[in-house]
C-alpha cells in the first residue's frame, strides 16, 4: 500500500510557525524584549568600557595622565618622579645618612632641652646663646647679636631719680674704738651733676656703723641717660663668701651651695656676680681645696681668706696660694693696677675683654676693686666700655681692680633689708635698670657669685 505523502512542507513552502512552535534558532515572540525594556543607549557599555556620560569623572578629579597605563588589565604605573624618589631612598648610603640625621636631631632636641630646663636663672635667649657658645657656635651667636645690637642712645636724662632717699640713714654711732670710713662725694664724668649724683647713701649698717654705701654716676658726656651703680663696702664690718655656680664651675665637693638657701640668710647684706665662664676667663676657680681650670700666673685674681676678707691683684705677684686662702676667682687681666689704668684696656677689646652683645664696646659691664684703706668697690651699669669701667673704679678710690662679667643677663648687685625678718631679709636691686630679679640668688644659679655678710 502506498505510503501517504509527508505532511511536512518543504523549506520553501513551509508555513509560518505557530506561536508555540519552538525553534532553537529563534526567540519566542512573547519573550522578545519589549521596547521599554530595551537597554538605554546611554547605558550601553562601549567596547573600550567607556563610562556613562553622566557618571564621568569631574574635570578637577580626573586622574593624572602620568598615572594612566594604556594597557588594559595592567596596574597603573607610578609617575617617573615618584619612581626616582623611591629608588633614591632605597639606596643603602641614603638610608644610613637619613638615620644619622635622625639621631642628630634627637640628640639636638635632648641637648637643647636640657639647657633650657637647667636650673640657674636666665632667659630662654641667654640659655640658648650659652648652649650655642658651649657647642662651638660662638661666631653664629655673635653674628646674630650683631644683627640685633642697638647702640646706646646719645644724650637724654636718666629714667629714674638719682637723689638720696629721705629715709636713708645719715647718723651713725661714733665710738672711740671704731672710726667709720665715709667716702667722699664723687664728681660726675658727664659734667654738671644731677641732684643726688655722686652722693653716697648708706645701704647697710652693722652694729650701728655704716658698712655699705651706694651711689650713682653717669659715666659718659655722650650717653648721658645711662647710669652706673657704685658700692663701697667696709671689710672691717662685712665678710665675703665665694659660691660656685650650678653650671660654671659646675658640681663638685665645694662645701658651698650654688644659691643661698633658707637657714643661711641671717646677716646677709649683699650679693654680686662673678666673672666670665672659666673657658673664657683666662684663669681658674678654687674653693675649699677643689680647683677647676688652672690658677694662672699673671691673671687678675680675687682671693678669699679664712677671716672673710678678700684681696685683688696679679696671681704670683700680689697674691698667691697660702694656708689661709679658701677661694680664688681669676678673670682676665687687671684694668686698674697700682692706681693706673693700663693702656691694654683700649687694645683688642673683643679679644681681651670678652665678646659683647652685637660686638659693641658700650655694653653692660661690672668690675671689682680694692682701695688703699681696704674697702671693696663694686661697679656695674649699661653702656660702658672698659676704659669707662676702669675710670669709675679709680674715681671711687680703687688701686687694684678687674673686670667681672659683662652683658645684662649675668650681672647684678643686691642689698638686703631685714624689715622685721632678719633670718630671711628682702633683696633689693641697686640699679632699677638691672635686668635680673633681686631674688636671683635665693634659688639655684648657674654662675658663681659672692655673698656679703655682716660680721
Amino acid at each position: 500500500m502506498p505510503r501517504p505523502p509527508s505532511r511536512r512542507p518543504s523549506q520553501q513552502n513551509a508555513s509560518p510557525q505557530g506561536p508555540y512552535d519552538q525553534d532553537p534558532y529563534r526567540q519566542h515572540p512573547y519573550e522578545q524584549q519589549r521596547p521599554y525594556e530595551q537597554q538605554d543607549p546611554y547605558e550601553q557599555q562601549h567596547p573600550d568600557e567607556q563610562q556613562h556620560p553622566y557618571e564621568q569623572q569631574h574635570p578637577y578629579e580626573q586622574q593624572d595622565p602620568y598615572e594612566q597605563d594604556g594597557t588594559p588589565g595592567h596596574r597603573r604605573a607610578k609617575p617617573p618622579g615618584k619612581r626616582r624618589i623611591r629608588r633614591f631612598f632605597r639606596r643603602r648610603t641614603v638610608r644610613v645618612i637619613v638615620a644619622l640625621i635622625a639621631v642628630f636631631c634627637c640628640w639636638l632636641a635632648f641637648s637643647v632641652g636640657q639647657a633650657l630646663a637647667a636650673p640657674g636663672g636666665g632667659s630662654t635667649s641667654s640659655k640658648l646663646a650659652e648652649w650655642a657658645r658651649d657647642h662651638y657656635l660662638g661666631p653664629v651667636v655673635t653674628f646674630g647679636e650683631w644683627l640685633t645690637y642697638q647702640p646706646p642712645k646719645v644724650g637724654g636724662t636718666p629714667g629714674f631719680s638719682l637723689a638720696v632717699p629721705s629715709t636713708a640713714p645719715t647718723k651713725y654711732h661714733r665710738t672711740k674704738t671704731f672710726q667709720p670710713i665715709i667716702p667722699q662725694q664723687l664728681t660726675s664724668p658727664a659734667g654738671a651733676p644731677l641732684k643726688g649724683e655722686g652722693q653716697w647713701r648708706v645701704l647697710e649698717t652693722v652694729k650701728g656703723q655704716p658698712a655699705m654705701f651706694g651711689t650713682f654716676l653717669r659715666p659718659s658726656k655722650v650717653y648721658t641717660s645711662y647710669v652706673a651703680g657704685i658700692v663701697s663696702m667696709d671689710q672691717r664690718l662685712v665678710s665675703f663668701q665665694l659660691h660656685p655656680g650650678a653650671e660654671d664651675p659646675g658640681p663638685g665637693n665645694w662645701k658651698a651651695q650654688p644659691w643661698i638657701p633658707p637657714g643661711s640668710r641671717a646677716g646677709l647684706v649683699g650679693t654680686f656676680n662673678g666673672g666670665f665662664k672659666l673657658d673664657a676667663a683666662g684663669g681658674g676657680f678654687y674653693l675649699n681645696g677643689v680647683t677647676r681650670g688652672t690658677l694662672t700666673k699673671g691673671a687678675a685674681s680675687v682671693v678669699y681668706y679664712r677671716n672673710g676678707t678678700i684681696k685683688i691683684g696679679v696671681w704670683g705677684r700680689d697674691v698667691k696660694m697660702t694656708g689661709q686662702v679658701v677661694g680664688v676667682r681669676q678673670n682676665l687681666k687687671l684694668i686698674v693696677d697700682h692706681g693706673q689704668v693700663p693702656a691694654s684696656v683700649n687694645q683688642d677689646v673683643q679679644t681681651n675683654w670678652g665678646a659683647t652683645l652685637g660686638g659693641g664696646y658700650y655694653v653692660w659691664r661690672s668690675g671689682l676693686g680694692i682701695t688703699k684703706d681696704g674697702r671693696i668697690i663694686f661697679v656695674y651699669g649699661p653702656a660702658l666700655n672698659v676704659q669707662e669701667l676702669a675710670g669709675l673704679l679709680t674715681r671711687a678710690g680703687a688701686v687694684e681692680a678687674l673686670q667681672l662679667d659683662i652683658n645684662p643677663e649675668w650681672m647684678s648687685f643686691e642689698y638686703y633689708q631685714k624689715a622685721g625678718h632678719p633670718s630671711d631679709p628682702t633683696p633689693l636691686k641697686l640699679l632699677p635698670t638691672q635686668q635680673q630679679t633681686a631674688y636671683r640668688y635665693y634659688s639655684v644659679f648657674s654662675r658663681d657669685f659672692t655673698a656679703v655678710y655682716a660680721r
